[in-house]
């Protein structure tokens, strides 16, 4: 019965997203709908923004969901800085991107899997067939093009002790052996998503004239970049071309319980063992950037070890050898990236700020920070002379380009800002959304919270809706003003729902001291949070039916689902759990990465196990009575899913109304985009069994 009816859904779904896509078309785009998970997985995807280096022309990459793949593909685009058409660049069936330009601005040097692997391409910007730069026996990654032109770099995952050749002979030679089984003598042995066999992603460095590609790190059993959220930002040569800096994690055994990553500077030849620069800091260093003129590198820094919710601040060392100082010491906000002005005297940083992900100026002589963009969620940003080009979405906007100045904040609203692209706009006004605003309230301790409201899609203030309560990950994290592409509220505003996301404390985004109040806590200051957060929603917005709540989560927001199961049993008609855990002291011993709990906890199970026990949603089953919709992928390894089994096998025992969907090829995220569509329709379908009722 389980089969027949996936076959129905799926025949079901794939007619739906034709018929919309062909009567939209047939329309002339005049009709419109309720935004929905097709029209999200519709929506072209823009990142990775680059300059040339004449500053006329922006590269960047533009991701498609083909459904009939069922994945995303990937291709280059340009478009002027100055405003016009955007064209595209490539149009490969396979995965064109990490698009880096030429010095000179002629040639775009990228990664493209149509060779069969992941190699160096690189093409005429005036056009031209693409040519294959790279023959490499493993995929290569993380691609950079130095300040001279005469190397790339690229990373390739092989054996400490072997070049790239050797790696793929020796994985060979396994795949072939009779056994199957690994032999393991320390930590990682899985980490997120995959099993670790004994390789490491490393930086190599390859002559463009020709020449082999040499492993800078060989030897060095540790990952660049950071695995598996790192990129190229990890990586920078030097501004003479003879060197390479990136930043890795070389601690031995104690990698599934440290955070000590460090940069390190390797000559491009390979002739000198990787030399750490940042050895006396214990905590995180990564992000390298060099001064336009070579003498300053600058990079982001944590101060605890063991913490990566850290504040990451920015320190300038005067290179090669110079002194170092912290950058805006008062600046109360965590960078996520950063670039040089060209003259060097400015350095631009975006970093969560209040519910948005805003780009800021820092004067590197005084420290003094200013806001250039403020609303919304800028993704990522690129700088030439005195342009700005920068990638922002916001809740009812997908990600676009757009164009400032480096002085844009000195005459605000002038029309210093020029959006570049709108590739999905079509697409977006063949949808109706719904209005989004955000609030404050008094929470934990009558502190300052903030939060969003999306009302429904049509809504009618004379209506009463039933609510969506979303309660975000990490839980160092925000349900910001960003377009998600898998906790969309536009999604929920569409199917008729009210949508409510508090950042609890803990969220980023309002200062470190806000965020590190979770630690130890994770089941007392954020409940009180959401609990006041809910009430002050369901006053501003008396058109929202307290009575028909359900409240959903992932992650720490999965943690928070199971806890609110025992700790605030009636308030919600039903709960959707996305791998959470029910047991936080057997969550230590099957995830991998034991830092987070460490610091989350204060400590191990043992040594501290009033940490574990205090708050573990456990402890509460016999409390639980609401019905519960229970969701796991089979390769989240960060959570497992025997967390997700055994808060279904509660609820089955317990005799509440519970489903159980389980992916076993997805990992901490459903990213395939049929599963993305099972997984709406399966949430929706339970929401509205329970809250669609009077």
């Amino acid at each position: 019965m389980r089969l027949e009816s996936t076959r129905a859904v799926f025949v079901r779904r794939s007619v739906v997203f034709c018929v919309l896509v062909f009567s939209g078309l047939a329309a002339g785009a005049q009709q419109t709908h309720p935004f929905s998970v097709l029209d999200m997985l519709a929506m072209d995807r823009i990142s990775d923004p680059q300059v040339s280096p004449d500053g006329r022309l922006v590269a960047f990459v533009v991701r498609e969901t083909d459904l009939e793949a069922n994945r995303g593909r990937t291709d280059l685009w340009l478009v002027p800085t100055t405003g016009g058409d955007p064209r595209r660049l490539t149009a490969s069936p396979e995965a064109d991107s990490n698009p880096r330009w030429s010095p000179n601005g002629r040639t775009l040097w990228f990664l493209s899997s149509r060779s069969g692997s992941s190699q160096v391409w690189k093409i005429a910007v005036d056009g031209g067939e693409a040519q294959q730069v790279t023959e490499e026996p493993l995929d290569a990654g993380n691609l950079h093009v130095s300040p001279d032109g005469a190397y790339v770099a690229y990373t390739m995952e092989v054996f400490p002790d072997a070049n790239a050749a050797e790696t793929k002979k020796r994985l060979d030679q396994r795949e072939k052996a009779k056994s199957s089984g690994l032999v393991y003598d320390r930590l990682f042995v899985r980490h997120w998503d995959v099993w670790e066999d004994g390789r490491w992603s490393h930086v190599f460095v390859k002559p463009v004239a020709g020449g082999r590609a040499v492993d800078v790190m060989r030897g060095m059993a540790a990952d660049t970049p950071s695995y598996p959220f790192g990129g190229p930002e990890e990586i920078a040569f030097t501004p003479d071309s003879k060197g390479i800096v990136f930043s890795t994690k070389d601690v031995g055994r104690e990698e599934a319980w440290s955070t000590d990553f460090d940069l390190y500077y390797a000559p491009v030849d390979g002739s000198q063992s990787p030399k750490c620069l940042t050895q006396d800091n214990q905590a995180w260093d990564s992000y390298p950037a060099f001064s336009p003129d070579g003498k300053t590198l600058a990079y982001l820094a944590m101060a605890r070890p063991g913490y990566e919710a850290d504040q990451f601040r920015i320190v300038l060392q005067e290179w090669p050898q110079g002194r170092k100082r912290l950058l805006a010491e008062n600046w109360d906000r965590s960078a996520s990236s950063i670039v040089w002005s060209a003259d060097g005297s400015q350095i631009f940083a975006a970093a969560g700020n209040t519910g948005q992900e805003s780009l800021f100026a820092i004067d590197v002589k005084d420290g003094k920070a200013r806001t250039i963009i403020k609303e919304g969620t800028v993704h990522s940003f690129d700088i030439v002379n005195d342009q700005i080009v920068y990638a922002l979405s916001t809740l009812s906007r997908p990600a676009e380009l757009y164009h400032t100045s480096t002085t844009a904040w000195q005459r605000p609203g002038q029309g210093s800002v020029r959006q570049l692209t709108n590739l999905n706009a079509a697409k977006v006004a063949a949808t109706r959304m719904g209005d989004s605003e955000q609030f404050s309230f008094l929470g934990w301790n009558d502190e300052t919270v903030y939060a969003y409201m999306v009302k429904p899609a049509d809504f009618d203030p004379a209506k009463r809706y039933p609510v969506a309560f979303l309660i975000h990950g990490g839980p160092q994290g925000s349900f910001g003003n960003v377009f998600h592409y898998r906790w969309n509220p536009q999604t929920y505003a569409g199917a008729g729902y009210a949508v409510v996301m508090v950042d609890f404390h803990g969220s980023t985004g309002y200062g470190q001291a806000f965020t590190d109040a979770i630690g130890g806590d994770w089941g007392g200051k954020p409940l009180v949070d959401l609990q006041k957060g809910l009430a002050a929603a369901l006053e501003r917005y008396p058109w929202m039916d307290g009575d028909r709540i359900g409240a959903l989560g992932a992650s720490y927001g999965g943690y928070m689902i199971n806890w609110i199961a025992g700790q605030w049993p009636d308030r919600f008609r039903c709960l959707v759990n996305h791998d959470g855990s029910i047991d936080e002291r057997m969550s230590y011993f099957d995830t991998e990465e034991l830092w987070f709990a460490e610091w989350e906890h204060k400590g191990t199970p043992w040594d501290n196990p009033v940490g574990y026990e205090e708050q573990n949603p456990v402890r509460f089953v016999d409390r639980w009575k609401t019905p519960m919709l229970v969701i796991h992928g089979g390769q989240d390894f960060r959570v497992p899913e025997t967390q997700g089994l055994g808060t279904f096998n509660a609820l089955q025992r317990r005799g509440i109304p519970s489903k159980l969907l389980y992916f076993p090829d997805e990992n901490h995220w459903v990213l395939k985009p049929h599963n993305s569509i099972l997984w709406h329709e399966t949430v929706f379908g339970w929401l509205d069994q329970w809250l669609k009722k009077p």
